[in-house]
């Protein structure tokens, strides 16, 4: 019988401790582009408030999810209701300084996929601007991104928090010129690992 496995990408491999400043240590090792986000990430674990509640309106961790499917070529993008874009998956730690297990949280709450699985080390790391909303004034995101795959039914259910879910392919996004700057860098970084596999 034929191997029915997925061609995923070679799985970046697991970290020896989820510590947050060991997972951006470990982070800027693998993307040497990108050593100087990853240490202003590091440095907001040295602040006296807790960057892992979203009571620190000076900026806070979230977590994300490139939530690819069975066959590595599309992702599961949210049209967020608050921001009125097209998105990853994600929200706030709450508390929790796991960013892998709040990634894998968010997408199956905001997707209702069941049996998803999520990568331990970040795929990407972005901090955005999120503007004013009503009585919350606007603050810095220091979102941590996670590959999140998808291991049987694709049928997704649209929750509150999304005007729309779709699948997104990727080699289109990020070939899109118009597409948001961290969404077409994480489809380059997902389509670099895809033909290092086939390699």
């Amino acid at each position: 019988m034929a191997d029915q496995s997925p061609p995923w990408p070679t799985a970046t491999p697991p970290l020896a401790s989820q510590d947050p400043a060991a997972v951006f240590a470990e982070y800027a090792r693998r993307w040497p582009d990108e050593q100087a986000v990853a240490t202003q990430f590091a440095g907001l674990l040295g602040d006296s408030a807790d960057p892992f509640v979203r009571a620190r309106l000076a900026g806070h961790f979230t977590g994300s999810a490139w939530l690819v499917d069975a066959s590595g070529e599309r992702v599961l993008l949210t049209h967020h209701r608050k921001l009125g874009r097209w998105l990853q998956l994600g929200g706030h730690a709450d508390g929790d300084r796991d960013l892998a297990r709040v990634a894998l949280r968010e997408a199956q709450e905001e997707s209702g996929l069941a049996g998803l699985v999520v990568e331990e080390a970040p795929f990407d790391l972005d901090r955005h601007w999120i503007p004013a909303r009503g009585d919350v004034p606007g603050h810095w995101h220091y979102d941590v991104r996670y590959v999140v795959r998808t291991t049987n039914d694709e049928r997704f259910v649209v929750s509150d928090e999304s005007l729309a879910l779709a699948w997104r392919d990727i080699q289109a996004i990020a070939s899109d010129a118009s597409s948001d700057a961290s969404m077409a860098r994480m489809a380059g970084k997902w389509l670099a690992r895809m033909r290092a596999s086939a390699r």
